[in-house]
Order: structure tokens, then sequence, then C-alpha cells
């Protein structure tokens, strides 16, 4: 039972709707704190600073992103791509009660698969 390339393209394009909303927040991390006292007082207390919430994102999103979970059993989640995407978009699903969500919010996030505030 092979799928057909059609399946592998869309497979491939979603990495793009995953990682985009994430390198979007680490890239305006910055950005938040220059421009509030008040941002920059939150992510210090937080997370440590700007770079503090970049390390907690990138660690959280690489240790659960890509851990075989979001399926059943190893069979469903497949292997190789399958599997590491079906990860990934649990770990998407279950961004919001994550303790840096609110930053995500701060930096324009809207979701997964939506559009980003500018």
């Amino acid at each position: 039972n092979v799928p057909n390339a059609l399946m592998f393209i869309d497979k491939y394009t979603q990495i793009f709707r995953i990682l985009l909303p994430v390198v979007r927040c680490l890239e305006s991390v910055d950005g938040l704190a220059e421009n509030s006292a008040g941002l920059a007082a939150y992510l210090q207390r937080e997370f440590g600073g700007p770079d503090g919430l970049r390390v907690t994102v990138l660690a959280d999103f690489f240790r659960h992103a890509f851990d075989g979970s979001g399926a059943d059993d190893f069979f469903s989640a497949g292997s190789c791509i399958d599997g590491r995407l079906t990860s990934a978009w649990h770990w998407c699903s279950g961004v919001e009660r994550r303790p840096y969500f609110h930053a995500l919010l701060l930096s324009g996030f809207v979701g997964f698969d939506g559009e980003w505030a500018h």
C-alpha cells in the first residue's frame, strides 16, 4: 500500500505551516522587548529575558514535536516523515497549554493554519 506522490508533496508542505509561526515568534521577541517596558519585564520575569524565551520554545519544540506522540501506537504514527509530522501536529494541538503561549500571541500568532497579524 504505497501512497502516491501527491501525498508526499502534501506532507512536506505541512512543515512550513508548523515552523513558520515558531520562527516568527522567535524573530519578534527582541522587538517586543524593545518596544514595551511592560513586555520586557514580563519576558524577564517569566523566561529570564528574550533569550530565555527562545530557549524555552525551542527546547519544548524539539523535545516534543519529534517524540512519536500523537498516534495510538507506533504503527499508526507511521515511519519517517509520517511519524514526525504526527508528533509535530500533536505538539501544535497543545500549544495553548504551554507556558510561552502568551508570547506566541504577542508575536502575532493566531494559529498554525491561519493568517498572521502584522
